[in-house]
C-alpha cells in the first residue's frame, strides 16, 4: 500500500472573536499544528498527533479546553472531549471532567482502557484518577476571562435577555472548543475534540463536542470532521456525520461538503458554528457560518497555512 503523505489540521474555536483575541488565537493554532505534525513526520500515529495538539491548546487560556474553560452558573468549569479512531471506528468520549488540565487524554483512556465509549460525571472522575491523572486543586482551571464572560452572562440574565441566540457579547468573552483532525503515512484518519462548553450553562450540561457524529467523527473509508460552534445547534444538526455522508453519498469535496452542511445547518436552525474536514487522500475543508473560526494546518513539505477570516 502507498504511504500517505501526513497532514493536520487544527481549529480553536468559532464564534464572535474580538480584534483583541486574534493574535493568541493565530499563535495558539500554529504551537499546536506544528506539535501535531512532528509526531506525524516522526512516523508517530495519527491519534497521537491528534491527542498532542489538542493537549497543547488545552494548556493555553485564548482556548476554551482545559485552562480557560467557560464557567457554569456555580462558577465552576465542567469539560467533556471525544477522540476516534478511523481505522477501528473505536471512540472515547468524557463529560461532566472537572479540575483535570487534559480532558482529551481522559477521553484516550476510556478508548483504549475500557469496552466503552462514554464516561461521565463522578464515574470519569474516579476512572480518570485510577489511569494516573492528577487532579488539580478546586479552581486552578479558572481564568479571569472566563469570570468575566460569566458576569456578562448573569448580567444579561438580569436584563431578561434569554434567546438562546442572542450571545454574540457573551460570544466575544469565550475563548473557543479545540479540535484536530490529522492522517498519519499509514493513511489512518483520527479526529479529537476538546471544550469547556458555554458560558453559564446550567450545571450537568452536555454539548455536541463529546457526541460522535456531533462534534467529532472519524472513518478512514471517508475522513474525519471536528466542529466547533453552538453545542445545541450542532447536536441536533449532527453536523459531523452531515458533512461525511455528503462526501460520501453525494461525492462532495472536503471543502465542498464543509461548507454545504454548516451553512444548511444555520439556514435551518439559526444557531452558527464551523468545521474543520479531512478527506481521506487530504483534501481539507474549512467553513464556518459564525463570525470568525481560527485555524491551521500542515501538510508536505512542512507548508504552514493559517486563517480566522471566512475566506
Amino acid at each position: 500500500m502507498a504511504k500517505m503523505k501526513p497532514i493536520i489540521i487544527v481549529h480553536g474555536g468559532a464564534g464572535e472573536i474580538t480584534d483583541a483575541r486574534v493574535p493568541g488565537k493565530h499563535a495558539g493554532v500554529k504551537v499546536s499544528v506544528k506539535i501535531g505534525y512532528e509526531i506525524l513526520k516522526n512516523g508517530g500515529s495519527a491519534l497521537s498527533a491528534v491527542e498532542m495538539a489538542v493537549n497543547s491548546m488545552e494548556k493555553d487560556e485564548n482556548f476554551n479546553a482545559g485552562y480557560g474553560s467557560c464557567l457554569n452558573t456555580n462558577g465552576d468549569v465542567e469539560m467533556e472531549a471525544s477522540i476516534m479512531n478511523g481505522k477501528t471506528l473505536r471512540g472515547g468520549c468524557c463529560t461532566l471532567i472537572h479540575d483535570i488540565m487534559h480532558p482529551i487524554s481522559v477521553a484516550r483512556k476510556v478508548m483504549e482502557k475500557t469496552n466503552h465509549n462514554f464516561i461521565g460525571g463522578e464515574s470519569a472522575m474516579k476512572f480518570a484518577s485510577e489511569q494516573g491523572f492528577e487532579i488539580l486543586p478546586k479552581g486552578s482551571l479558572v481564568t479571569g476571562d472566563a469570570k468575566r464572560a460569566l458576569e456578562q452572562f448573569l448580567l444579561s440574565q438580569q436584563r431578561g435577555d434569554n434567546n438562546e441566540f442572542s450571545r454574540t457579547e457573551l460570544d466575544k468573552h469565550e475563548p473557543g472548543t479545540v479540535g484536530a483532525v490529522a492522517i498519519d503515512k499509514n493513511g489512518n484518519i483520527a479526529v479529537a475534540t476538546s471544550t469547556g462548553g458555554i458560558s453559564g450553562k446550567i450545571p450537568g450540561r452536555i454539548g455536541d463536542t463529546p457526541i460522535l457524529g456531533c462534534g467529532t467523527y472519524a472513518d478512514n473509508e471517508v475522513g474525519g470532521v471536528s466542529t466547533t460552534g453552538h453545542g445545541e445547534t450542532i447536536m441536533r444538526y449532527n453536523l459531523a456525520q452531515r458533512i461525511l455522508s455528503e462526501m460520501r453519498y453525494r461525492g462532495a469535496s472536503a471543502q465542498e461538503a464543509t461548507a454545504v452542511q454548516t451553512e444548511a445547518m444555520t439556514k435551518r436552525l439559526i444557531g452558527t458554528g464551523g468545521a474543520i474536514t479531512l478527506g481521506k487522500n487530504g483534501e481539507i475543508g474549512i467553513h464556518h457560518t459564525s463570525k470568525r473560526m481560527s485555524w491551521a494546518y500542515i501538510s508536505e513539505p512542512n507548508e504552514l497555512h493559517f486563517g480566522i477570516n471566512l475566506v
